[in-house]
């Protein structure tokens, strides 16, 4: 099937359809309440029927973006979730991260195929670590990004000292788009700027609905809520005055932010969220190749994989390879080139997420994320296309700092323990390093943070039947290397060169002193930094 030369009317379908396109993330610090925002847009969406207890996410009996069970266990996300759903007449496509710094390369990649970020900012820290570093990728993706300030409904910060503090730290201009009626804690409800009407929220069954709103005028609102109105008021104008009024160009450029508050848990604020997003972010635009040229959405099929996961369907074993399409239509059946190595791929098995929920797909734009089952040829940054190739640029990997060495528990099981490594390197969840000294039997482990260690046992155990033991190893700092300076490297104490998946020599050191020792004997080595600059292969 070839979509070299398309109809007009076709050519004009794409275009329609890239437009009602709305594809982000949504980043935070850990426990900011990012899949609770995640499912509160669901709801408000009329997708899920509920959204679960406010008692935290470990006790919610419906999480729909979190379904591995450490995830239900711990109350974190550690995967990556999609959500495509219908609101208003837009398409949302709602890619839910990891907000731990241990999986931060797992974020990256979902970062990579996105328009929009929503920053979730807890109203009682501000901006914390693991927020700043995910705004930093933002930044050098420039991703325009929506700042919504939670938990509203707890004690937290005053909102002007919260204002201050993401100007001064982010460089972003604050731009209300509502603004909280009652101090943090006292949420009555939001002050919607762009209406100029107060929307008054009341609890609806512990927070598991939609909540009750009311709309006032102002007037009507200053005589019911007294100082609480009179000062959100003040405080938005004082905003607006020292920085701008609400301009979706400055939005869009990455020089200012729209500014929301919520409450997540009791789903206070949220549907503000929801039509910001479809009224003010990015749509599916041209997306650059790996040459810098923009690739116009009408060009025939073009998209990337972001992202690879297996054991969704315990039923089925099956793995799932997630792509965002950046041009053209992506029609199901079609058969596309797999960008790295040249070979057709059948898209026969194709589908929409929503969570661990998939149904078939026929066709999808611009913008949509597209499951592709049994895809195992599949790898995360691989260039999909019709016709023409196109490639798009590789997604990096992150310098490990924790390293381990993995063995089998049961010898008779060694089949299904290689298996096993080769698929969670597949899917990214790991860097997996050999070496002829130590054999398939003992592959090395690199990861960015410990958890994913955790990880990588719990589904060894339970999706491959093969428990192992891991043995920690006193490296903490990689560089990439040659061949050639293996010779030279394998005579230093305290340091080990091994090969990753990617083709790239990685060598390991105990500590920056003796890297530093190498660098100083060893001038002419090649060791370069693992970096988000260093494209994977």
């Amino acid at each position: 099937m070839s979509q070299e030369v398309l109809s007009p009317a076709r050519v004009q379908e794409i275009h329609k359809q890239a437009a009602r396109r709305r594809t982000f993330a949504v980043i935070s610090h850990p426990d900011a309440g990012k899949s609770t925002l995640t499912e509160a847009l669901a709801l408000h969406a009329k997708v899920i029927g509920t959204a679960g207890a406010s008692s935290g996410k470990a006790n919610r009996k419906e999480t729909v973006s979190d379904w591995m069970q450490m995830e239900k266990d711990r109350g974190i996300s550690i995967s990556s979730a999609a959500l495509q759903f219908a609101y208003r007449d837009t398409v949302i496509n709602l890619l839910d991260t990891p907000g731990h710094a241990d999986f931060s390369e797992d974020t990256y990649r979902v970062l990579a195929a996105v328009d929009c970020a929503v920053m979730l900012v807890d109203a009682a820290k501000g901006l914390e670590t693991q927020t700043m570093k995910l705004f930093e990728v933002c930044r050098q993706r420039n991703l325009p990004i929506i700042t919504v300030i939670n938990k509203w409904d707890r004690p937290g910060l005053d909102a002007l000292a919260l204002m201050d503090e993401i100007t001064e730290r982010t460089g972003l201009q604050p731009m209300p788009l509502t603004w909280a009626v009652g101090i943090s804690g006292d949420f009555r409800g939001v002050w919607d700027l762009r209406s100029d009407r107060f929307a008054q929220f009341k609890r609806n069954n512990a927070g598991a609905n939609i909540a009750l709103t009311e709309y006032f005028t102002p007037d009507e609102a200053a005589a019911s809520q007294g100082d609480d109105w009179t000062n959100a008021v003040d405080e938005a104008g004082l905003v607006i005055e020292s920085n701008l009024a609400f301009d979706v160009e400055a939005f869009h450029a990455g020089k200012a932010t729209p500014i929301l508050f919520s409450s997540a848990a009791l789903n206070f604020g949220v549907k503000e969220i929801l039509d910001a997003l479809v009224d003010f972010a990015p749509s599916a635009a041209p997306r650059p190749d790996v040459d810098g040229d923009a690739r116009p959405v009408d060009a025939p099929f073009a998209g990337f994989v972001f992202k690879v996961q297996a054991g969704m369907n315990k039923a089925h074993r099956d793995h799932v390879a997630f792509i965002r399409v950046c041009s053209g239509v992506f029609e199901r059946g079609m058969v596309v080139t797999q960008g790295r190595t040249g070979k057709s791929f059948a898209t026969k098995y194709a589908q929409q997420v929503f969570g661990r929920e998939r149904e078939v797909i026929d066709e999808a734009f611009p913008g949509d994320v597209v499951g592709l089952v049994n895809a195992s040829s599949l790898r995360v940054g691989d260039s999909l296309f019709l016709d023409a190739p196109v490639e798009f640029p590789a997604i990096p990997l992150f310098a490990p700092e924790h390293f381990q060495v993995a063995r089998s528990k049961d010898p008779s099981r060694f089949k299904q323990f290689r298996r096993g490594i080769e698929q969670l390197e597949h899917e990214g969840v790991i860097q997996v390093l050999r070496s002829d000294i130590r054999g398939d039997q003992a592959p090395v482990l690199a990861a960015v943070g410990p958890m994913q260690f955790e990880v990588v046992e719990d589904r060894m155990a339970h999706d491959f039947s093969a428990p192992m033991r891991l043995e920690r190893l006193p490296y903490s700092l990689a560089r990439i290397t040659t061949a050639e300076a293996m010779p030279v490297l394998a005579t230093v104490p305290g340091t080990e060169v091994l090969l990753r998946s990617d083709g790239e020599y990685l060598a390991l050191f105990n500590d920056v002193w003796a890297l530093r020792r190498v660098e100083k004997n060893h001038p002419d080595l090649s060791l370069l930094p693992i970096g988000t600059h260093n494209p994977a292969k």
